[in-house]
């Protein structure tokens, strides 16, 4: 029986520009012509056996990844896309998805591009809503959601930043060994000091007694970043300087942001290298309080850094991060795992990151269905920030990790009970069309309210058409 050809266009595409390679690039090595290349990027000729191999070793990817059909994968998110509300009363089976993901994927995929940019306007058109009705977008380009935009661009991964961390490591596996290098390489004494005399900061280069001080009411897990950090601004500046200066970074806020950012990925790096965490995470089935535990830091810390293992043959589960107050204010977040999420309005108070304010410290799982019937896995806890003793302010704050419910089986909370049936949420009220919501505090975009005059559900915003 004859074998079916392999047509894997837009996943080798996608594979050579993570790789950061030209066709050219990829035809020296694989030994062939950069115009086959160029044929089996359009699928104009199949993927041999013995060229899926040739790229698994001369790239050291994943060859089972490099095999699953592209087609596959777009005929899913095909599906997804028109289980939008908008494509409500289009009735598309899945065998015609399945036909036009395999017979004709440059259009399938300008559609998905399409889609993409429709939610994008649209989470904007909600974010301006919830702003006021006449109030105006600001006129200067916003530097956090400018460095947020370039971290997501590079899905939060920096491979250059994460060998020179790696290397750095190796010398000083420890906290003596940090404080060693600082000393050895920069002639500065680093010393632990109350916070009488670091008066309220966390650390303090004290340039001419030629010291780095470290307030000792800070946990090891943040004395041991600190001093990583103080690394990081010594040894990381041109580095970090060189991919700032290759972003589109409009201000000079923005431009501090994206160093700040960089410098904490390098040293979260050093404290958590590459290969060692990726190992773990895959290990203790990305259990982050057994993570933290082994490499000594935070809860924080450690689903921080478990968003940034998206590295081209050596992935990790793609994690969408985000820590918010008791109010909802969004302090840090890390888009990744294709999770929406509007920047203002307010997030669904059914998702789990607002309920973990009740149970400080532990850890909650919950599955999770948007109203496009997409399902993740939400991880959610309590995390503090603060130093000092007796008085001292402290802020407590809720971080979410959430990944798509495909690769939820690779985790430990997969086996979390309560998790059978989803909870339905959505992301915000004002794009959400879940109808009978007792949560809802805003009726969604482009829906009439129902009058209601002779009869009341008792559900806030119910739409007429119920």
């Amino acid at each position: 029986m004859a074998r079916k050809a392999l047509y894997m266009g837009p996943r080798l595409k996608r594979v050579r520009r993570e790789l950061g390679l030209t066709q050219a690039n990829m035809a020296e090595d694989l030994e062939i012509s950069a115009s086959y290349i160029a044929l089996m990027e359009r699928n104009q000729r199949p993927v041999t056996a013995d060229m899926l191999l040739k790229l698994a070793t001369t790239y050291h990817v994943d060859i089972a990844d490099l095999a699953q059909g592209e087609s596959e994968q777009t005929a899913e998110n095909l599906a997804a896309a028109l289980r939008d509300p908008l494509f409500a009363d289009i009735d598309l089976p899945g065998l015609d998805v399945g036909d036009i993901a395999t017979s004709y994927p440059t259009f399938a995929e300008a559609l998905l591009r399409l889609f993409a940019a429709y939610r994008q306007e649209h989470v904007a058109l909600a974010d301006l809503r919830a702003g006021g009705e006449g109030e105006s977008p600001a006129s200067q380009p916003d530097p956090v959601a400018q460095v947020r935009g370039f971290l997501a661009a590079h899905r939060n991964c920096f491979p250059d930043l994460d060998d020179s961390a790696a290397r750095a490591a190796r010398d000083m596996p420890d906290l003596a060994g940090m404080r060693d290098r600082i000393q050895e390489r920069h002639g500065l004494a680093v010393r632990f000091e109350d916070d009488g005399l670091m008066a309220g900061a966390v650390r303090f280069h004290d340039y001419h007694r030629r010291r780095i001080l470290i307030n000792e009411g800070l946990p090891n897990a943040g004395r041991r970043f600190q001093v990583a950090l103080q690394l990081a601004i010594l040894e990381q500046g041109e580095a970090i300087d060189a991919l700032v200066a290759d972003a589109a970074l409009t201000s000079e806020d923005a431009r501090v942001l994206a160093r700040r950012a960089l410098q904490s990925y390098w040293a979260a790096a050093v404290l958590m290298p590459y290969a060692a965490v990726l190992k773990a995470a895959e290990g203790l089935r990305y259990d982050v309080e057994l993570i933290a535990a082994r490499f000594e830091v935070s809860f924080e810390q450690a689903a921080h850094r478990l968003t940034t293992l998206q590295r081209p043959g050596a992935k990790g589960i793609p994690f969408f991060f985000l820590r918010v107050d008791r109010a909802g204010n969004v302090s840090k977040r890390l888009d990744g795992a294709g999770f929406p999420f509007a920047r203002s309005g307010g997030a669904c108070p059914l998702w789990n990151i607002h309920h973990v304010f009740d149970r400080p410290r532990r850890v909650d799982a919950q599955v999770i269905a948007l109203p496009d019937g997409e399902r993740y896995l939400s991880i959610a806890r309590t995390v503090s920030a603060g130093h000092g003793g007796y008085g001292a302010p402290r802020v407590t704050r809720a971080v979410a990790l959430t990944c798509a419910a495909k690769h939820a089986d690779r985790t430990i909370y997969a086996d979390a009970p309560g998790n059978a049936e989803p909870t339905p949420i959505g992301v915000t009220c004002r794009l959400c069309q879940r109808p009978r919501c007792l949560a809802r505090s805003a009726p969604p975009i482009g829906r009439e309210i129902a009058p209601h005059r002779f009869r009341d559900t008792g559900v806030p915003f119910a739409f007429a058409s119920e």
